[in-house]
C-alpha cells in the first residue's frame, strides 16, 4: 500500500522523474517515454485545459510513471485525455462535467470512469491544485459497473475467440512444417511456438533472458518474468512454466543463436557471467559497441518489442496459412487467441478457476471465471456427412492426389507405399527418413500422394468409428476429437477422388 504521508511529502514541482522501467523523463517534454514498448506525446491532451492544470497533470502523471506499469500509465493518460475531450465548454473537474461523462459513456462503458477516479483521487492526495474536494466526495459515492470481460471467450468468436482443435492443430503443424521447409525463420517459429504451447503474453516473451530456461531433474521449464502486476518492477516476479521437450529443443536452438549474434558484434567470445543475460528475443541492433555490455543487458534495452511479437505472429500466420473450418479463411493469429484457447482447453477438462488463473499467471480469479461459466462446445459431433461438407473448408490435407503408383514420385520405389488396413492407399514422395505412423499421419502430410483408386473412403470411415468407439468409452468429446483434422483431411482426399472419376468418365 501507498502511505499516504509520503505522497503528501511529493508535492513539489520536479523537472525529471525515472520511470518504473529505468527511463529517465523530462516532464516539461511533451514526449514520455516509459520503457522501450510504451511512449506517448502530451501536448494534445494538455493543449485542453489550462496552464495551471497542465502543470499538476505533468506532476501527477510522472508519480504514476514512477510506481506504475507503463502500460497502466500509458492507457491513464487514454483515458484522462477522452475526458477533458468530453468536457470542452465545462469546467474541468466539476461535479458537473463528470455527470455529464458518465452519462455520455452509459452504463455499459461506465467502467471507464474507475481510472479516471483513481487518477483524480491520487492527484488530490498529492495535494496539487485543480480538483475540487466535492467532486473528489461525489464520485467516490459512485458504485460503478464493471467492465464486461471474456466476451471473445463466450462467444467463441471465429475472428478473436480461442481456436477450435482442428485450427489449433493445424497452426501447430503448420508452422513446424514451415520452418523444416525454411520457408518460416527459427526466430519466428520460437515466438509461434512459445505462444501456441504456453498462452503467454506478449511482454512476458520478450522480457525472457536466456537463464531463463531451466531444465530441472529431468523436466524442462521457463521461468516466466510475470505482466500486469501494476506496481511490480520490471523483471522481478516470476513463475515457471513446464514445457515438452521439443518446445525446449527449438528454444535451446535460439539461445545458440543469439550468443553467436553477439559473440560475433562484440568480436570475442561471451563471458560465462553473461551469457544467461541475454534476452531470448533481442534487438542487437540497438548495442552501442562504445558502451559497457552489461550495463545494456541489465534493462529492457537490448529486448525486443512488444510490436515486434505482433506483427511476427501476423507474418507467421500469412505463411502458414492455415484455413479455419469455421469460415473457410485464414483466422487472425495472435498471443491472446491462444491464451484464451489455453484457458478454453482448461475449462474443458473440468479444471476450476484456481488452476486456470494459475496456468494463466493470473494474479486473481476474477478473470477466470469467464472460461468456467457456460463453457463454450467447440467439438462438435463429426459423422461423415458433416466431414465430407467440413473438409473443403479446412482444407486439411497438403499432398497431390495421382492418378496411380506409376504417375507418383518415387512411383517407381516399393518402400515408398504408404499401407492400410484396407490395401495401399498412397506414395511418400519424401526421401528423407520419416518415424509418423502411416497412414494416420500422411494425409496431412505434403509429401503425401494419394491414389485416384485407393481404399480412402475405408480409411475415413475406421476413422469416424474410432471416434465414437473412444467417446462412448471414455465420455470425453476432447480425447474422441484428437483426429478430427486427420478426418477432414482424408474426407477432402474422398472428395477430391470423387470429383475426378466423374470427369474421367464424362470426359
Amino acid at each position: 500500500m501507498i502511505v499516504e504521508e509520503n505522497l503528501v511529502s511529493m508535492r513539489y514541482e520536479r523537472q525529471v522523474f525515472v520511470s518504473k522501467d529505468g527511463y529517465e523523463v523530462s516532464i516539461s517534454s511533451d514526449y514520455w517515454r516509459m520503457n522501450k514498448d510504451q511512449s506517448f506525446h502530451l501536448d494534445s491532451i494538455t493543449a485542453l485545459i489550462t496552464q495551471d492544470l497542465s502543470r499538476s497533470f505533468r506532476q501527477v502523471l510522472a508519480f504514476y510513471g514512477e510506481t506504475c506499469s507503463a502500460v497502466y500509465t500509458a492507457s491513464t493518460v487514454s483515458r484522462m485525455k477522452k475526458y477533458f475531450e468530453h468536457s470542452q465548454g465545462a469546467e474541468i473537474f466539476s461535479a458537473e462535467s463528470f455527470i455529464s461523462y458518465r452519462n455520455f459513456l452509459g452504463k455499459n462503458n461506465e467502467w471507464l470512469l474507475s481510472p479516471t477516479r483513481a487518477f483524480i483521487r491520487t492527484w488530490h492526495t498529492l495535494g496539487y491544485p485543480g480538483v475540487p474536494s466535492e467532486t473528489l466526495a461525489m464520485m467516490e459515492k459512485w458504485r460503478l459497473k464493471g467492465n464486461e470481460k471474456g466476451y471473445a471467450v463466450q462467444s467463441m468468436c471465429p475472428e478473436s475467440g480461442p481456436f477450435t482443435d482442428i485450427e489449433m492443430d493445424g497452426i501447430v503443424s503448420g508452422v513446424l512444417e514451415c520452418y523444416a521447409s525454411g520457408r518460416l525463420e527459427l526466430r519466428d517459429t520460437c515466438y509461434a511456438m512459445v505462444f501456441a504451447m504456453t498462452g503467454r503474453r506478449p511482454i512476458q516473451v520478450v522480457s525472457l533472458k536466456l537463464k531463463d530456461l531451466m531444465a530441472i531433474n529431468g523436466n524442462y521449464y521457463i521461468n516466466f518474468p510475470r505482466a500486469k502486476q501494476k506496481y511490480s518492477d520490471w523483471r522481478t516476479s516470476f513463475s515457471k512454466f513446464e514445457i515438452v521437450e521439443d518446445l525446449w529443443v527449438l528454444l535451446q536452438s535460439q539461445a545458440d543463436s543469439v550468443k553467436s549474434s553477439f559473440e560475433e558484434r562484440i568480436g570475442k567470445k561471451l563471458p560465462n557471467n553473461l551469457e544467461g543475460e541475454l534476452p531470448l528475443f533481442h534487438t542487437l541492433y540497438k548495442f552501442k559497441a562504445s558502451e559497457d555490455l552489461e550495463s545494456q543487458l541489465n534493462g529492457d534495452f537490448l529486448h525486443a518489442r512488444v510490436l515486434e511479437a505482433n506483427e511476427t505472429m501476423r507474418s507467421v500466420r500469412n505463411v502458414v496459412g492455415v484455413i479455419s473450418e469455421r469460415t473457410g479463411t485464414v483466422p487472425n493469429m495472435n498471443a491472446y487467441r491462444f491464451r484464451y484457447t489455453l484457458g478454453t482447453n482448461l475449462a474443458r477438462e473440468g479444471r476450476g478457476e484456481y488452476i486456470i488463473a494459475e496456468a494463466l499467471d493470473h494474479s486473481d480469479i476474477q478473470n477466470a471465471g469467464v472460461y468456467v461459466k457456460n463453457i463454450p462446445d467447440i467439438v462438435k459431433r463429426i459423422d461423415k456427412a458433416v466431414a465430407l461438407q467440413l473438409a473443403p473448408f479446412a482444407q486439411a490435407f497438403q499432398g497431390v492426389i495421382v492418378r496411380d503408383e506409376a504417375k507418383a514420385r518415387r512411383g517407381e520405389d516399393r518402400a515408398s507405399r504408404v499401407c492400410s488396413a484396407g490395401g495401399n492407399v498412397g506414395t511418400c514422395g519424401s526421401y528423407g527418413f520419416c518415424g509418423a505412423l502411416a497412414p494416420i499421419a500422411c494425409y496431412t502430410c505434403s509429401h503425401f500422394q494419394p491414389w485416384l483408386d485407393g481404399p480412402h473412403e475405408l480409411v475415413l470411415d475406421d476413422l469416424l468409428r474410432e471416434r465414437d468407439n473412444v467417446r462412448d468409452t471414455t465420455g470425453d468429446l476432447k480425447i474422441a476429437s484428437v483426429n478430427d483434422r486427420l478426418i477432414l483431411a482424408v474426407s477432402n482426399v474422398v472428395t477430391r477422388c470423387n470429383a475426378m472419376k466423374s470427369e474421367f468418365v464424362n470426359a
